[in-house]
């Protein structure tokens, strides 16, 4: 698989924005996130761990787009396709590159409305007090994109695709070899990190994201740091990770017993099979993220909506959880290209076990970009 995209790709993505932003009325959208930033310019850094300087990318109703950045990042996007890079240095206290933002949205959309992602799992990553003052210099008035970059970023083209297919595999890789790190008596926090160890070795860039739990008969609690309580025979081992290879997620889990499974585990555990592929039946082009929720609801809880966790899945890209949610009140139409985890969790008498995969939505029916786990669960 090839790092990078080619010109071609981030010049669709513009014309397409370009295409949304003119029935919208919109002079001019504005980025100041990372996902949506590189979504434009190919810009990949994880530079942006570092809260202290903002970034900002202006694209206007024609032409590329514009970088507006701190001069540390000139030369890394110099390297990209974009062409139009405005600096200063950073971080500068009176003026931390919002004059410099306002000039350029001023030069570009004049008095015309200029476009904000404002919509859920938004933010703007920047000062409010900088926020407030780029109102007060700019002439055209700054509002809501109308969805434009969250309908953009939910259908994923084949090189995208192609790339969380990528991290997919890396990430099963690192999973077949868990019963080479996971043993009764070794704690869980030290199989944290040699799991991490694996994805790297499998080829994994970093591993920003690894959660789970061990317990007997179940688990209670999936998002918590790794104890270091050894594994001991009973317990269910999952493990849920979000690797990246060149800027792109995977995000599935494993579940595994630890000596022979209690029956409730071991037919938990086949439900939930069922349910993931009930849900990948369904997830088809004019299905609804509704439609899919319910495929599995039906069959963890008999149709009762759900737990408290609010959802059973979400999209997955450049981020490790994107829109749309998979749950009863959203419902955004399923189309070719989309990339979704499938999620269910169901109540065991140790808690609760959760299974979760990755598909892409085609034509026809969905294909899924992680290697579906058996039914049977399995045995350390």
């Amino acid at each position: 698989m090839t790092r990078g995209f080619d010109r071609s790709e981030y010049v669709d993505r513009v014309a397409r924005a370009q295409g949304r932003m003119a029935d919208a009325g919109l002079a001019a959208l504005l980025l100041t996130t990372e996902p949506e930033v590189r979504y434009f310019t190919g810009f990949l850094t994880r530079f942006w761990e570092s809260p202290t300087r903002p970034w900002f990318v202006v694209v206007p109703a024609s032409g590329p787009p514009i970088a507006v950045i701190p001069s540390i990042g000139q030369a890394l996007m110099a390297r990209t396709w974009i062409t139009d890079i405005r600096t200063w240095r950073a971080p500068d206290l009176a003026d931390d590159g919002i004059g410099l933002l306002a000039d350029t949205l001023n030069e570009v959309a004049a008095t015309g409305a200029i476009g904000l992602p404002d919509g859920h799992e938004t933010h703007l990553r920047l000062p409010w007090s900088d926020m407030q003052r780029l109102i007060g210099l700019t002439r055209g008035a700054i509002t809501g994109d109308s969805g434009i970059l969250r309908a953009l970023r939910m259908v994923k083209s084949d090189a995208e695709i192609g790339k969380i297919g990528t991290i997919c595999a890396i990430a099963a890789r690192a999973f077949d070899r868990v019963p080479d790190i996971a043993q009764q008596g070794v704690p869980l926090d030290t199989i944290f990190r040699r799991f991490q160890m694996l994805g790297l070795q499998e080829g994994a860039d970093w591993v920003p994201y690894l959660a789970g739990a061990a317990d007997a008969g179940g688990y209670s609690d999936v998002i918590s740091p790794a104890s270091g309580a050894p594994l001991q025979a009973g317990d269910v081992l999952m493990l849920d990770t979000g690797m990246v290879w060149d800027g792109y997620f995977c995000d599935f889990d494993r579940n595994f017993s630890i000596g022979p499974p209690a029956p409730e585990v071991r037919s938990a555990h086949a439900t939930l099979i069922d349910a993931t592929e009930a849900a990948a039946e369904i997830a088809r082009p004019g299905a609804t993220a509704a439609d899919v929720f319910h495929a599995m609801d039906r069959i963890v809880t008999g149709g009762a909506g759900g737990s408290d966790a609010g959802r059973l899945g979400h999209g997955l890209g450049m981020q490790l959880t994107e829109w749309p949610s998979l749950m009863a009140g959203d419902h955004t139409v399923l189309e070719p290209g989309m990339v979704l985890t499938l999620e269910p969790g169901i109540a065991v008498p140790g808690g609760t076990l959760v299974h979760e995969e990755n598909i892409v939505i085609t034509t026809g029916a969905s294909r899924f970009l992680t290697p579906l786990a058996n039914r049977e669960i399995p045995v350390i």
